[in-house]
């Protein structure tokens, strides 16, 4: 066994310096040399035989489990050297099991209404407080938009909600559809900085009832309110609608229904953007331990499958924005705030559910950095001529809102006063 693990590993690592420690205590290295020495240890014979049969979902399933650790450095370095091989895939000996799931992706994301919101139960009802503790202070749980590479977290998800406001034409009593309304922030950004009226929709029982309770907090609940809503179930019309973080969870078979529906409840001038995980290669397949752990349902389409669906519903691409490196430095973010929480984790959980999320932060921030995924925003309407003919408007809304931003920021007082 401790021969075979060697000669696949050696075929399919070639860059990067991997030393392991087999379950019989055999130490070799793979790779040829370069950059930190990560090391790890299989626990057990079974955990070898189950990599290697099946890594993409046997990988994450042993460092939950503890029968495969990391002796040098983290799981995070591992997955960089996994992820970032010449031939950007998989190992080959992988591949007709991927293959076979590639064939069932439109029955694994099979997402009528009960089955989503189920999904979306599994992922985002989870406990209150882990998202706390690691998201920025509006619990913004998607990508952020960095303006410059030393930008913190909560800046960068500011100036996402800033950009896309921009983007969107916000005016004041523009009636605004948020699909996939999280726990409410961009909602909330569009009511207050730019004046319109915002219905926000979510299957989540969570995020549904923080978001009215800060929509209340804000006095804001005249023009945000939140729904617990599917979006088959919407009545427009919205002169702008916006969708952030939750296409991912649609499914293929269903790319159809949603366009034909966001252009059936966009007004006639109306903006919509779509913002999106994507992949910049051809269509794939879910991750399956993604698939099995974090988001059952899921699916990152790739940009051909999009606008694919989009021209079946007759709305007009009007603008696309492809965001590279801007997730990993979220994903970075968040897992570095995580890692700093997770004895309390640990104390809402256990030790289990911490290492499931540890990889999952990981693998995620791995995939933007050494692979091809990244975020689209794409903007459509339903004619031409509904937005500017170049792009210069997006900065000078930008710089409007800037100004807004300011005049709502409670004055700063000496201390006694």
């Amino acid at each position: 066994m401790d021969r075979l693990l060697r000669f696949l590993l050696s075929t399919f690592i070639r860059r990067g310096s991997f030393q392991v420690t087999t379950s019989r205590g055999t130490i070799f290295t793979v790779g040829d040399g370069t950059g930190p020495r990560v090391a790890v240890r299989f626990v057990t014979r079974a955990a070898e035989w189950a990599i290697l049969f099946d890594p993409e979902l046997k990988l994450g399933e042993c460092y939950m489990d503890g029968s495969f650790a990391v002796a040098r450095g983290t799981i995070a370095d591992v997955l960089a050297i996994a992820l970032g091989q010449d031939n950007g895939e998989m190992p080959r000996w992988a591949n007709p099991r991927r293959v076979l799931r590639y064939l069932h992706r439109r029955l694994s994301q099979y997402n009528p209404r009960k089955r989503a919101r189920r999904n979306v139960a599994h992922h985002y009802d989870l406990d209150g407080r882990l998202y706390s503790l690691f998201l920025d202070a509006d619990r913004q749980y998607s990508c952020g938009y960095f303006e410059h590479p030393d930008q913190s977290l909560d800046d960068a998800q500011l100036a996402k909600r800033r950009h896309l406001t921009a983007k969107l034409l916000v005016k004041p009593g523009n009636r605004v559809l948020d699909i996939g309304c999280g726990w409410g922030g961009l909602g909330l950004y569009m009511a207050e900085m730019a004046g319109a009226n915002v219905t926000g929709i979510t299957l989540s029982q969570e995020q549904f009832a923080i978001a009215n309770e800060r929509a209340a907090e804000k006095g804001l609940s005249d023009r945000a309110q939140f729904r617990l809503q599917d979006y088959r179930d919407v009545e427009g019309p919205f002169d702008r609608i916006v969708s952030v973080g939750m296409f991912e969870h649609v499914g293929v078979g269903f790319y159809d229904t949603y366009f034909r529906k966001a252009r059936e409840v966009l007004a006639d001038d109306g903006v919509m953007i779509l913002h999106s995980i994507g992949r910049s290669e051809g269509p794939g397949v879910t991750n399956p331990w993604i698939a099995k752990y974090i988001f059952p349902g899921g699916y990152i389409p790739s940009l051909s499958e999009v606008l694919t669906a989009i021209q079946k519903s007759g709305l007009l691409v009007t603008d696309i924005e492809i965001l590279r490196l801007h997730y990993a430095e979220t994903l970075k973010a968040w897992r570095e705030r995580f890692l700093a929480h997770r004895e309390e984790v640990e104390r809402i959980y256990d030790q289990r559910f911490v290492r499931m999320w540890e990889f999952y932060l990981a693998a995620s921030e791995m995939s933007f950095r050494e692979q091809a995924m990244m975020v689209m925003q794409i903007q459509l309407t339903k004619r031409q001529g509904v937005t500017p003919m170049t792009r210069d408007y997006i900065g000078r809304q930008e710089q409007r809102l800037r100004k807004i931003e300011d005049e709502h920021r409670p004055p700063l007082r000496l201390a006694g006063e």
